[in-house]
């Protein structure tokens, strides 16, 4: 391998730190090319130090250390400051997220064309695949690099990193985990990873995730770790009752109460939140869960577990007039409170944590049928990791 002087190396493994003044580039080039056996390598960003000036991408084997990866010719390099792509020029082009502390990405090639003195090098974040280039290939072939440019930065690099395809890896992890969510709109499921695929320009454009069962006395809790906050971080966690509306975040409309992410606010069947507890971000884990009284007990909720057979009340289609949506949530809120006026309601205390700690608890009336673990999400980017049955709790 070769080192920029303004790159310290930790030893025994691939831990690189920015030394310099900020005004001269550190580059790190492999000692190896990518090839068919090894075409793929990843950086993880451990700290963005003052500008998040991090390159990652393959060079010439002789490449000047000065100079970050993508600037001169046959160099090519993904810049995580500003989402750029440099193809051998100093004026790079737009072509992905720009990404921040923790973020993982990787570069490889498409070796199957190597040989014929190009390839298509691809770039990916967090595992996902951004975009693809293609590139000439001198006879020694592409090496992978590291540039860094301010002071604080730091990487690790994995040169014997994997990348599998997406669609392969996630038709893999679906299996185990689709089943466990009744309802699911405008969201995608890996495994035990949410992530929102909406619109995302409107209120309108939620994405919900409602599991197929309702907590109960002995599945009383779940949590949800935020892997990508996204835009804006609008993601919601609570509970709701099994007929919610598609397109209202939960704690929006009667039936439902959530914590939300972006404002650490309560919403209790309302539009209007209630202050709670401190706001979330990447990395926080929130928790909902229900104290149950000791005598309580179950009335079948969960009994129905074919949601193709699940019946609508009368007067709430599927397709809804956005005009008179407002409208709609009125009347229907107070129904709601018609009937549960001729009726002895049961209710129950939910309480939500974030990071372990309680955050709070609020009392709230059980609808027919339980209370179901709830997850809404409404910005770009947003990604969520959901655990249904955690040990704790």
């Amino acid at each position: 391998w070769r080192l920029g002087c303004h790159l310290l190396l930790t030893c025994n493994f691939f831990l690189f730190s920015y030394q310099g003044n900020s005004e001269e580039v550190g580059c790190y080039v492999a000692g190896h090319p990518l090839s068919k056996g090894n075409c793929y390598f990843e950086v993880t960003i451990v700290d963005t130090g003052v500008r998040g000036t991090i390159a990652v991408g393959l060079v010439p084997k002789f490449y000047r250390l000065d100079h970050q990866p993508g600037w001169l010719p046959y160099s090519v390099a993904y810049h995580a400051d500003n989402g750029k792509l440099y193809n051998g020029n100093p004026v790079g082009q737009q072509f992905g997220p720009k990404c921040a502390r923790g973020d993982r990405i990787g570069c490889g090639i498409h070796s199957e064309n190597i040989e014929a003195g190009f390839t298509s090098v691809f770039f990916t974040k967090n595992g996902k695949e951004v975009g693809s280039v293609e590139v000439p290939v001198s006879a020694e072939g592409l090496f992978p690099a590291v540039g860094m440019h301010s002071m604080g930065e730091e990487v690790k690099v994995d040169l014997q990193a994997e990348w599998l395809l997406e669609e392969d890896d996630s038709m893999m992890m679906v299996d185990s985990h689709e089943d466990d969510w009744g309802r699911l709109y405008d969201v995608r499921v890996s495994g035990t990873l949410l992530e929102y695929v909406g619109k995302g320009k409107s209120i309108m454009d939620v994405g919900l995730a409602q599991a197929r069962q309702p907590l109960t006395t002995r599945c009383h809790y779940y949590e949800l770790e935020i892997v990508d906050a996204g835009e804006k971080c609008y993601i919601a966690l609570g509970l709701a009752r099994r007929d919610y509306p598609r397109n209202r975040h939960p704690g929006w409309s009667r039936g439902s109460v959530a914590y939300h992410a972006d404002d650490g606010k309560i919403f209790h069947g309302s539009g209007v939140g209630d202050a709670f507890g401190p706001r979330c971000f990447k990395g926080d884990i929130m928790g909902c869960g229900i104290m149950f009284p000791r005598d309580y007990i179950l009335d079948g909720e969960g009994d129905v577990d074919d949601w193709d057979r699940l019946e609508v009340r009368p007067g709430h289609a599927g397709v809804q007039n956005v005009l008179y949506l407002n409208d709609e949530e009125e009347e229907e809120e107070e129904d709601g409170e018609e009937a549960e006026q001729g009726q002895d309601v049961r209710k129950v205390t939910v309480f939500f944590t974030r990071n372990g700690k309680l955050m709070g608890r609020r009392e709230m009336a059980v609808p027919p049928g339980g209370l179901y673990p709830t997850v809404g999400m409404l910005s770009s980017g947003e990604k969520v990791k959901v655990d249904l049955h955690p040990l704790s709790g």
